[in-house]
């Protein structure tokens, strides 16, 4: 009988085992990245026109200013074309490890939209791209979509679906515009927006979770809810009295001490409005939240196993309805932030589909605060983009109507292609009755 060695004696290895990629998938995924450097090479690189394309880094008000920087467009889009189409050889070849293509799908992105800037920068040699202003836009659009889908993920991780994100965004920025212009001050203005959100956040909780209401309709139910109250109000009261009751203060930026002097990064990152700041909170919050704490672990074994949980003690139906709240509370500062925050004035359906692009963002961030919000920064980019590309003079004309299309082209391509198979909670969306 082998006896077991002391403890001091036992050796604990981890190794980390990669999972096989398919050979199809391997192969399907290889042509995509090889037609993709085609495209650059072709379209992006010999399509372009002679001489260089010219970027400014910083705006005309910095205190510090970067010089234009002035690429080949041409010689860019070759190059750069020539190295995703290696990346594709390679993985068709060999293949990367499922661990290695994130970086690698990255790699190619990159690569591809600055061919593609460079493409455009070459249809108007006295023209020079603001990728300052690129930048800005992408921050600036991705906010509400980063509170969104923190929303998201507080919900889903917890078992409950939320399509609501929608009508949470809506009913925020209705209530904060409203709030903030008769109170006359920012701050309560904000605060009325996270209730509204909260609000629809508990209505979501009691259907879903009290009620069992099959959760993605009860989402579409409640978006159509506050989209009508929210029509009807600024109806009745913001276009018949737009000083009264649609004139909000708008949050004035706030630059931080050297930070905000950074080249670049200061006037992109230090030098925002208060709502701005508070989501440079919140991802860290909730990121550390859900994996670092009691709290999360509680809150993730919900949304996993809820029998299981309640087994152990833990209140299923109040974890979720928390979450659900909490969700609301966080939605509802990102429809603050559509008015408050950036417009300074409520308009019918100002959240234009921006709760359905956050809850994209969430599936493309695989249910992880640092995944989403990185899913709701190449959103926003997209976004941007065709704001950028609408003022300048490609080398072709592009139809504005494809460039009104490109932020929903992203949302779709990264939820259905890029993301490929992904793990939901495993009890999201399911309704847990006890007994």
């Amino acid at each position: 009988m082998t006896q077991r060695p002391p403890e001091d004696e036992l050796v604990v290895t981890h190794e980390v085992v990669e999972i096989a990629v398919s050979t199809r998938r391997r192969t399907i995924a290889g042509i995509a990245i090889i037609v993709t450097g085609l495209i650059c090479l072709l379209a992006w690189g010999l399509g372009s026109k002679a001489g260089d394309a010219a970027f400014a880094l910083s705006d005309i008000a910095d205190k510090h200013q970067i010089p234009f920087v002035r690429i080949p467009g041409k010689a860019a889009g070759v190059v750069l074309g020539l190295l995703i189409v290696l990346l594709g050889c390679w993985h068709l070849a060999r293949g990367f490890s499922a661990r290695s293509m994130r970086w690698v799908l990255s790699a190619v992105l990159l690569c591809f939209v600055i061919a593609f800037l460079c493409w455009a920068g070459t249809g108007d040699p006295t023209l020079q791209l603001s990728i300052f202003g690129l930048l800005q836009g992408t921050i600036f659009l991705a906010v509400p979509l980063i509170l969104g889908a923190l929303a998201g993920i507080l919900c889903e991780r917890s078992g409950v679906i939320n399509v609501a994100i929608e009508g949470q965004l809506l009913a925020g920025a209705f209530a904060g515009a409203l709030a903030a212009t008769v109170a006359h001050n920012a701050g309560v203005g904000i605060l009325a927006a996270m209730l509204a959100g909260a609000v629809i956040g508990a209505l979501l909780g009691v259907f879903a979770i009290r009620y069992a209401v099959n959760q993605v309709v009860l989402g579409v139910v409640l978006n159509l809810l506050v989209l009508g109250l929210t029509n009807f109000g600024y109806d009745a009261l913001m276009q018949k009295n737009t000083e009264g009751f649609n004139n909000p203060t708008v949050l004035a930026p706030i630059k931080v001490p050297l930070l905000g002097d950074i080249p670049l990064v200061g006037p992109l990152l230090f030098d925002a409005n208060i709502i701005v700041y508070c989501v440079y909170v919140l991802i860290v919050v909730v990121d550390v939240a859900l994996f670092r704490t009691r709290w999360g672990l509680r809150t993730r074994a919900v949304g996993e196993h809820p029998k299981a949980a309640d087994t152990v003690g833990i209140k299923v139906s109040r974890t979720r309805y928390l979450n659900v709240i909490l969700g609301g509370l966080v939605a509802g500062l990102g429809g603050a932030y559509l008015t408050i925050g950036a417009v300074g004035s409520f308009s019918g359906n100002i959240s234009s589909g921006k709760g359905f692009i956050a809850l994209a963002a969430v599936i493309f961030g695989r249910w992880s605060p640092r995944g989403a919000v990185g899913a709701a920064l190449l959103f926003g980019f997209a976004d941007a983009l065709q704001t950028l590309l609408s003022a300048s003079h490609t080398p072709v004309t592009v139809p504005s109507a494809f460039l009104s299309m490109l932020p929903y082209l992203a949302t779709l391509f990264a939820v259905a292609g890029l993301v490929g198979r992904v793990q939901a909670p495993a009890a999201d969306g399911e309704p847990y009755l006890k007994g």
